[in-house]
């Protein structure tokens, strides 16, 4: 798959997770030209799903979608020589791949398919010291990928690789790249970050999203060159928008500092710029590179337990009173087996004089976690259920009593690279193993960068931080990443110097507890923020209100602050 032109390689990606927008493959295929179709299926919690599948049944483990979005179009991009890599084989790439092969023989459709294995750990995990997990994924890179394609296959289905990876490879295929060419390698890991979320590049879940018409943004393309610089774009007459506050937001996304670890390089998000090349088009460039870590990470999931939940509705006058009530109510129909842990939430909805009843209802939610499925289970939600006519007035829930369900607790542990194979195997079934990178870097932070000269003194309105600031967040495990990002030069002399960390966690009261650290990245006025444990033990344990930490970066913009007038 080696380059004989100048011209740059294109990369779409149509699946930013497990369950996104399933028309996207054919919009992708039929919307403009491309040389590679990618699809990222796979998150933290999408592993607990295929892991539970994976024990009723062996042979599942991988995305069922992608199998039915190829019985669609699997002919159409043969058709258009358009090759397929997708991480899609979750934990069982083997078992895909011979769908797949079945699926091309049903169709008659001649194609290659090719699959890397070797990141499932499961069956070394009490080995490796990860104990008795339900999953346990090491973080492959992208050379058995590469692999793959230079053998000729067509399709590439992958177990965990990092999400960038089904991008790095084709471009690391497609250019002859060798393992130390860590600057360009480091230019496709910044290209593929950003549009391995789908939309997220193209206007979707943007700050800004009031500043251009979005509608249903059409899915991501990156240009990747030679040198490993890129242009993000996106086919012609789809929606959204693609500019630099859209491909800022989504850099920023779920990273922590300047130096951005993958298995095949750590890429330097403190030397890349971004312009604007064309309407819809901006142009990534100057990414520099270093060796990757000696280390791979690991993702592990358990069951935790079982959980359960019930919200009741209160409505009118003496809102926090009855509250109270019900609450004092449920703990003791619970004392005699209570479950060990309950967490009570109160949302003020309400409104006062409130034109509608819902908007006079505030919502008192509780959650309650057990070993025991019967604790946490119709014990707990059918005591709550038993207070309907003995306690506050206006008493009702939002749903009947339920079971309880079981929840996952995710966690990251780390390994050397040389301890996981990485296997690819060829269309024509040959077996390859991937050598680990024989240069490594320890990974470090950065020194904190030279600060700029603070704006002078002047006029200040208070307002929402919102009116000055993007901002992108998401979960990293128990931890929440809020990236956020300025406009101006100008801005940016002031948000540095006044969003520290004292602040941020002033501004968001739920973080005052816990240990925060700041990143900066002057070359994209931006910086973000680590709040580490705010997530428990990862979005399947539903920890927090906002579990994947999606909404953070909202929270903070529609926190008021005294900003200078200037600015506005």
């Amino acid at each position: 798959m080696s380059s004989v032109t100048g011209a740059p390689i294109r990369i779409g990606n149509a699946s930013g997770f497990y369950g996104d927008r399933f028309s996207a493959v054919r919009e992708m295929l039929t919307g403009g030209p491309l040389d590679v179709l990618t699809g990222d299926y796979l998150a933290e919690l999408t592993m607990l799903i295929l892991g539970r599948d994976r024990m009723k049944d062996p042979e599942r483990g991988y995305a069922k979608t992608f199998l039915r979005q190829m019985e669609e179009n699997l002919s159409l991009a043969k058709e258009k020589g358009v090759k397929i890599v997708a991480n899609a084989g979750g934990l069982n790439p083997a078992g895909l791949a011979t769908a797949l092969r079945e699926l091309a023989a049903k169709l008659g459709v001649d194609v290659r398919i090719a699959h890397v294995e070797g990141d499932d750990l499961i069956g070394r995990a009490d080995q490796l010291g990860f104990g008795k997990p339900l999953t346990a994924n090491a973080y492959l890179g992208a050379w058995g990928i590469v692999e793959c394609l230079n053998a000729g296959a067509d399709v590439v289905v992958t177990g965990r690789v990092t999400d960038a990876s089904v991008i790095v490879g084709p471009a690391a295929a497609h250019f002859g790249w060798t393992r130390e060419d860590y600057d360009a390698l480091a230019g496709a890991v910044a290209a593929g970050h950003v549009i391995e979320c789908g939309a997220q590049a193209t206007g979707g879940n943007y700050a800004f999203f009031r500043e251009q018409p979005i509608g249903v943004p059409g899915f991501p393309i990156a240009e990747i060159h030679a040198d490993g610089s890129s242009v993000i774009t996106k086919h012609p007459g789809t929606g959204g928008v693609v500019n630099t506050g859209t491909v800022t937001a989504q850099l920023l996304y779920e990273i922590t500092g300047a130096r951005y670890a993958n298995p095949d390089v750590t890429t330097r998000f403190d030397t890349l710029a971004l312009a604007e090349d064309g309407p819809d088009r901006v142009r990534i460039s100057g990414v520099t590179g270093e060796a990757p870590p000696p280390t791979l990470k690991v993702a592990l999931n358990r069951l935790g337990g079982f959980r359960n939940e019930t919200t009741f509705v209160l409505t009118g006058l003496d809102i926090e009173e009855k509250a109270a009530l019900v609450r004092e109510q449920l703990e003791t129909a619970l004392e005699r087996k209570p479950p060990a842990e309950v967490r009570w939430t109160l949302a003020r909805t309400d409104h006062r004089d409130a034109g509608t009843e819902e908007q006079a209802s505030a919502l008192l939610h509780v959650a309650v976690k057990d070993a025991d499925p019967k604790i946490a289970g119709r014990a707990f939600s059918g005591a709550a259920v038993e207070l309907a006519l003995a306690s506050y007035p206006g008493f009702h829930v939002t749903a009947p009593p339920s079971d309880a369900s079981p929840y996952g607790v995710y966690s990251a542990a780390f390994v050397d690279a040389a301890e996981v194979p990485h296997i690819a195997v060829l269309p024509d079934g040959r077996v390859v193993d991937i050598a680990p990178s024989t240069r490594t870097l320890a990974l470090t932070e950065v020194d904190e960068p030279a600060l700029p000269e603070p704006l002078p003194d002047g006029p200040v309105r208070r307002v929402p931080l919102g009116r000055v600031i993007g901002a992108r967040s998401g979960d990293k495990g128990g931890s929440a990443n809020l990236g956020v990002w300025v406009r101006s030069e100008e801005a940016w002399r002031w948000l540095v110097h006044r969003l520290t960390v004292t602040e941020f966690r002033l501004l968001l009261p739920e973080t005052a507890r816990l240990p925060v650290t700041r990143h900066l990245l002057p070359n994209l006025w931006a910086m973000n923020f680590v709040v580490e444990d705010i997530l428990g033990e990862g979005v399947a344990s539903q920890a927090r209100f906002d579990p994947q930490a999606k909404a953070f970066g909202e929270w903070l913009r529609a926190r008021e602050i005294d900003v200078p007038e200037a600015l506005l």
